[in-house]
């Protein structure tokens, strides 16, 4: 049994590894500034930020290894720093903390949108994909790059460390609703008549989970292994929508300079409004980038096997659908109720 730390440990994906590592016998630790789920038992919950050297630090003390998940995955904040004092500078504080503490082992979650070519050449898109900071589309890819630079450089220092590149996670429970159900949520609510048709490699959360626990395992230092499922063009997932939901989806394609004009109004307004945009400039560029993955690597050296993701996608749509309906029933709220014809 190993005790182990894991930042962002409340999140989607953070949950699913506590949950996955209480379940091999593990101790856990978990930070993080958000309210705990309902842990398993035994989890030990501390409220505190990467940021803060000392409540890290402390953290870390007897663990053998670190887990670091905790970052802002959406693509939208009220204030654009906040992705690079996350995503950049907290990866610095904990990687280092975790260094200098001499932790074993340490496990750096990053991004697979860091690895997505400015422009397409036909190939799936594997670890070997090293982009210059200057072609990263927005704040959210920079501040991830520069944080996986940071863990990069700690592992060629000599430290024991492996990245994961989780694709795009889906599943029940996504609380806080990052961009995967985000847009399917929008799409339930008829939210927009046409759609950017892009490739999405979508994986099943607890494939994510099962696949960091194998990097941590298996995985060789200074190595980064993207965590993949399957490649699913936009339309078909639209398509799944249509038939679990009994709702109509959007059929028409937007031209790419009609989405790229929406994303970057989107940004503007949101400067005003300060809430989140229905798209971003930097979420359609990466649409247009938008390239299948390959996950070999981690298939064959780390044994990861991903399971068909089907199953994940009817969980998050009917999770989504009766969260809808929920708060539908609750005065104030306008989101339509949703019929579902077909369940899991």
């Amino acid at each position: 049994m190993a005790k182990v730390l894991v930042t962002g440990g409340c999140g989607f994906v953070g949950r699913n590894l506590v949950e996955q590592l209480v379940e091999r016998g593990d101790e856990v630790r978990v930070i993080d500034v958000s309210a705990p789920p309902a842990f398993p038992e035994g989890v030990e919950y501390r409220h505190a930020s990467i940021l803060d050297p000392d409540a890290v630090r402390d953290a870390l003390e007897g663990v053998d290894r670190l887990y670091h998940i905790a970052g802002i995955a959406h693509l939208w904040t009220a204030k654009v720093s906040n992705f690079d004092d996350i995503n950049r500078r907290g990866a610095e504080t904990v990687i280092g903390a975790a260094v200098r503490a001499g932790t074993p082992r340490i496990v750096h979650c990053s991004t697979e949108s860091i690895l997505l070519p400015k422009k397409k050449n036909g190939h799936a898109v594997s670890e070997e994909h090293v982009l210059p900071l200057h072609d990263l589309p927005g704040p959210y890819t920079r501040s991830k790059y520069l944080g996986e630079q940071a863990a990069l450089q700690a592992a060629h220092a000599g430290a024991d460390l492996v990245v994961a590149n989780p694709t795009v996670p889906v599943g029940a429970g996504d609380a806080n609703m990052t961009p995967p159900a985000q847009m399917m949520a929008l799409f339930l609510k008829g939210g927009t008549p046409f759609f950017l048709d892009c490739m999405l490699n979508l994986v099943d959360v607890r494939d994510v989970a099962a696949g960091i626990i194998l990097a941590g395992d298996k995985g060789r230092a200074g190595q980064r292994y993207i965590l993949g499922g399957e490649n699913v063009a936009l339309r078909d997932l639209l398509r799944l929508l249509e038939e679990v939901s009994g709702r109509k989806m959007p059929k028409r394609t937007v031209p790419k300079s009609l989405a790229l004009a929406a994303g970057i109004f989107g940004d503007i307004s949101s400067r005003f409004t300060k809430k989140p945009p229905a798209a971003t400039k930097e979420g359609v560029l990466l649409a247009l980038r938008s390239a299948p993955f390959d996950s070999s690597k981690a298939r064959e050296e780390l044994g990861y096997q991903p399971r068909p993701i089907e199953e994940a996608l009817r969980e998050e749509l009917d999770w989504l659908i009766a969260r809808h309906e929920r708060n539908n029933s609750i005065p104030g709220h306008d989101l339509p109720t949703f019929r579902q014809e077909k369940t899991v």
